[in-house]
């Protein structure tokens, strides 16, 4: 397996690795955000991969690092490949990643290896109806959606992040544990709190933030509001292994950045008119308090999720000694792919820098391992389309007879390539009523 030298190993970890530790693994630091959308930081580091690629070769690239083997996926091939190949060899539970998740949920999917991760990736499936586009609790999630985005836009004008993250918040809330979470901001401040540390990974965790958290989380699970995920929590078959309200915190978790893509597909819609067009046509005349398969709207927060990814790597363990292309990957190597530059590589993807939401209306982008929102393989997000479905029918009730107009933050173009460096924090919009 290639070997980048001292000085491609140091360029590469303070061009590519710190600053995406620095950003905020688990939780975006807003500060650090804005200085990485000043310079591009992931354009920047995007043009040393690709160096480094053609320097070394497309095989995966061990670092010279002390005290950690650390390897970095830069082809598509290898990627389809560690993906396809876990949990075995690759193992999802990675050590970093252990390290950080124990922070707020350390019996969780993401942390689990053998036959407890078969049982929690059972369950996981079963509460979050995997395969299907529309959730069994599809009705009560369409009129929480319904409710919350009618409170958000009741005669706005503009729409700001902090705005949106509250309302976003109150239907996590909602759809995870209850209606009766809706206003219990203590809950998502402390999950908050745990991921900020959980950023470090290995510093300690704070025991008793964490048991004021599953104290409330768990009250919810015996509740087991109907219509929430915690009754299914509550309902669905388990064994000894599964752990079913340790699961919980990591759907609270990953359903806020789905709100930043969410967001940022607005973002892009406001840019591009006449993708905005076929939005409003997708939603004109149906009926939003139902339930709603919206293909279009689903593929835009996919493109979101392409282009400005909510994983910023994905980690796999090396369980074994393993035969790559006739070299060798040790066992105990930590494989990272580098997800803002594996889903904007322009040698693979044509669109790498544009928005092309068509791609994922015709199996182009599910077709390739070069655009991996969700992740892929046995490790693929179990949770994809129920965000898809929350997200979706949330940017309909927002986009139903307005029209957003950027006003604050990088502004968006159809005629230049997209930054590969967004967050949505600092972006701003005027609203109008559609046709003013």
């Amino acid at each position: 397996m290639a070997q980048a030298s001292a000085v491609d190993s140091l360029r590469i970890t303070s061009q590519v690795l710190v600053p995406t530790v620095l950003r905020g693994i688990l939780a975006r630091r807003p500060r650090v955000v804005a200085l990485a959308e000043a310079v591009d930081a992931d354009r920047r580091a995007g043009r040393l991969l690709r160096r480094m690629r053609a320097k070394y070769g497309t095989g995966p690239l061990r670092l010279k690092l002390p005290l950690r083997s650390v390897a970095l996926v830069l082809a598509e091939n290898d990627v389809r490949r560690v993906l396809e190949e876990s949990p075995e060899p690759f193992a999802v539970a990675n050590l970093e990643k252990r390290a950080a998740l124990w922070h707020f949920q350390p019996h969780g999917l993401l942390t689990s290896s053998g036959a407890e991760r078969a049982d929690r990736r059972r369950f996981n499936e079963a509460v979050l109806d995997t395969p299907k586009p529309v959730h069994r609790h599809g009705d009560a999630i369409a009129a929480k959606v319904s409710e919350e985005a009618t409170t958000l836009m009741a005669d706005a004008d503009t729409l700001t992040w902090d705005d949106f993250r509250v309302a976003w918040w109150r239907v996590i809330h909602r759809v995870v544990l209850g209606d009766a979470a809706r206003d219990d901001d203590r809950v998502s401040d402390l999950l908050t709190r745990l991921r900020m540390e959980a950023n470090w990974a290995y510093v300690p965790r704070r025991p008793m933030i964490y048991r004021e958290f599953r104290r409330r989380v768990d009250a919810y699970v015996r509740e087991a509001e109907p219509g929430s995920l915690a009754e299914l929590v509550a309902t669905t078959p388990a064994t000894e292994r599964t752990r079913p309200q340790d699961q919980l915190p990591q759907w609270l978790f990953a359903f806020e950045p789905a709100g930043m893509a969410a967001y940022l597909a607005l973002a892009l819609l406001a840019a591009h008119p006449g993708q905005a067009r076929r939005a409003h046509e997708e939603i004109e005349g149906r009926d939003l308090s139902e339930p709603q398969d919206l293909p279009f709207l689903r593929a835009c927060v996919q493109e979101s999720v392409r282009l400005w990814p909510t994983t910023l790597a994905i980690l796999r363990d090396s369980t074994t000694e393993t035969d790559w292309d006739g070299r060798t990957l040790e066992a105990g190597t930590a494989l990272l792919i580098p997800t803002a530059f594996v889903d904007r590589d322009e040698e693979t993807l044509p669109y790498a820098d544009a928005f092309a939401p068509d791609v994922w209306l015709d199996g182009t982008a599910r077709r390739s391992w070069a655009a991996i929102p969700f992740s892929g393989g046995p490790g693929e997000c179990p949770g994809r389309n129920l965000v898809l479905l929350t997200t979706s029918q949330f940017l309909a009730h927002l986009l139903a007879g307005r029209t957003f107009r950027q006003t604050g933050g990088r502004r968006l173009s159809p005629d230049r390539p997209l930054p590969r460096t967004l967050g949505p924090f600092r972006l701003r919009f005027e609203v109008a009523r559609r046709g003013e």
